[in-house]
């Protein structure tokens, strides 16, 4: 998945309008403009689609952490420079305030099996002996699984 795949899905999902997907990333301390918004969200066919960069997808979810549980004290985390998957997991269960059974709840709302062992390597460190990186298809269900949870609809009448 692109990041720009992400960004599209987080706003449907979470019915994002420019004005507050802007808002967001104001809440990490970065400035966009609504072209920038609008060019990142583009279908890849569009000769205007730009690539969200990880560090911007990284604020993105930054400031989507601050908007629901409000920003801490002090100095913002730096954003990453690299995404994986695993990440991007990691930052919208804290976004989200989810504990790892609402994870495998959330995923297991897409018919997706997946053990609770599984899914706990994907939250561990990268150099703990147990970490698994976390798949595209997984991350994807966890979207698809957002989207059932947040708007009510099957993920396969909504093309992001």
């Amino acid at each position: 998945m692109t990041n720009n795949d992400i960004l599209r899905r987080l706003r449907y999902v979470f019915e994002l309008n420019d004005s507050k997907m802007i808002s967001l990333f104001a809440q990490a301390d970065e400035e966009v403009t609504r072209e920038q918004v609008s060019d990142w969200l583009k279908k890849e066919e569009d000769p205007a689609y730009k690539k969200c960069s990880d560090t911007k997808l990284a604020i993105f979810l930054n400031g989507l952490i601050n908007d629901r549980r409000g920003k801490r004290e002090g100095a913002q985390p730096a954003p990453e420079k690299r995404l994986n998957n695993n990440i991007i997991l990691v930052k919208l269960k804290i976004a989200l305030n989810l504990k790892a059974d609402d994870v495998h709840e959330i995923i297991s709302l897409t018919k997706t099996r997946i053990s609770k062992h599984e899914l706990s390597a994907f939250f561990r460190r990268a150099d703990h002996q147990h970490y698994r990186d976390c798949k595209d298809q997984i991350l994807r269900n966890f979207l698809n699984g957002l989207q059932q949870q947040y708007r009510g609809d099957d993920s396969s009448n909504h093309q992001a």
